[in-house]
């Protein structure tokens, strides 16, 4: 007879964890969506979200706006006012407990007698990684550690690098076409993508720090590398600009000089004084960055760039970039969109053969991608 009791309560105990699981899991999904309200705003901040939640209603609620702001959670913790006694605080990255630019946080939630902390991910900066939990655990604080960990640091994967490994987090975008063209024989490479793909890239440009391109590109292209939402209609957030360009061979018309954002151009020894100057008075930033195989080092940039504060930079283009990016090994993420046509040998991106009723399917390591030729 005993041993049934037992087993029923172990059941019972079983259903209690599993419903504090997925309770948890729902709050802190919440959480997740509050922190990424700050994308593209809070650098060289992470992105946080953090909750109040007691007896089940959410009496607080906040996320870290622009750096050098109020914390996420301070920001909950105002909102639920008295009502944080007792509560538990949700938040996706641990709580700092140093001083940086504000107090640290831990102190706040002991201050207002919060019971419980769920904590998506721990700090990865080894000077602070444990601090805030140990900190809350010693108050009698009860802590919960890697509630959807995964999508916590995912968000935060930009920062979490910049931390971790003292560079920008770098992401390498590729536009080509099926027979792997990033252009025609000419040069020519607009549009290889739908309109569809381009939004989605000028949102991107919204959420890194900067954008990188070579200065084949900006002969070849003459961009704008600023963020836009439609045609005309610009996002608030700009990303700074860098051009490699060894020669400084860049026009001084160019567009890169007249669009939102700052302009920085890596060049080398081997670049003219006197064209440095010039290019100063259009309002760009040269950094004089060591010569590797008589181009710009990029592993040097990277280091350069990160004591500008740049935590993220995506990489646009060209050839000769993307090549130099990936044999430095600085490249974090990869992004590459595929269009449905075949460029061949034409000479217009326009006169490049479709293909129809993509499908796509995992073998192996590989993805097959099946169309119609019509």
């Amino acid at each position: 007879m005993g041993y049934w009791i037992g087993l029923g309560k172990e059941r019972q105990r079983g259903e209690r964890r599993l419903k504090e699981r997925m309770r948890d899991e729902e709050y802190m999904r919440l959480v997740l969506k509050l922190a990424q309200r700050g994308k593209g705003k809070t650098s060289p901040n992470p992105l946080v979200g953090a909750l109040v939640v007691r007896k089940g209603e959410i009496v607080g609620k906040g996320y870290h706006q622009r750096a050098g702001g109020k914390h996420a959670e301070i920001i909950a913790l105002d909102r639920a006012k008295e009502k944080a006694k007792g509560a538990t605080l949700y938040v996706n990255l641990e709580p700092c407990a140093s001083y940086g630019r504000t107090p640290p946080c831990v102190d706040r939630i002991i201050k207002q007698g919060i019971r419980r902390v769920v904590i998506g991910m721990i700090d990865p900066n080894p000077l602070n990684r444990g601090k805030g939990i140990r900190r809350l655990r010693a108050n009698n604080i009860a802590v919960k550690v890697g509630v959807l960990q995964e999508e916590a640091e995912r968000i935060n994967r930009f920062w979490s690098s910049f931390i971790t490994q003292g560079k920008p987090y770098v992401i390498l975008k590729i536009a080509q076409s099926l027979d792997g063209q990033i252009s025609t024989c000419t040069g020519d490479s607009k549009w290889i993508t739908s309109s569809g793909a381009r939004r989605y890239v000028h949102r991107l440009r919204t959420e890194v720090d900067a954008v990188l391109v070579g200065i084949n590109t900006v002969l070849k292209d003459n961009p704008l590398l600023s963020a836009r939402l439609g045609e005309k209609k610009l996002y608030r957030h700009q990303p700074i600009k860098v051009v490699l360009d060894s020669h400084l061979r860049i026009p001084l018309n160019a567009k890169l000089f007249s669009s939102p954002g700052a302009l920085l151009i890596a060049t080398t020894s081997s670049a003219p004084v006197k064209r440095i100057k010039e290019l100063e008075r259009r309002g760009a930033r040269v950094l004089m960055v060591r010569k590797e195989k008589k181009k710009v080092s990029m592993r040097d940039l990277m280091q350069i760039l990160a004591k500008e504060g740049i935590v993220s930079i995506l990489i646009e283009g060209g050839r000769e970039v993307f090549i130099s990016a990936i044999e430095s090994r600085i490249v974090d993420e990869v992004q590459v969109f595929i269009a449905p046509k075949i460029i061949g040998r034409v000479s217009k991106v326009s006169q490049a053969f479709p293909i129809s009723n993509i499908r796509t399917e995992r073998i192996g390591k590989d993805l097959l991608i099946r169309g119609e030729c019509r």
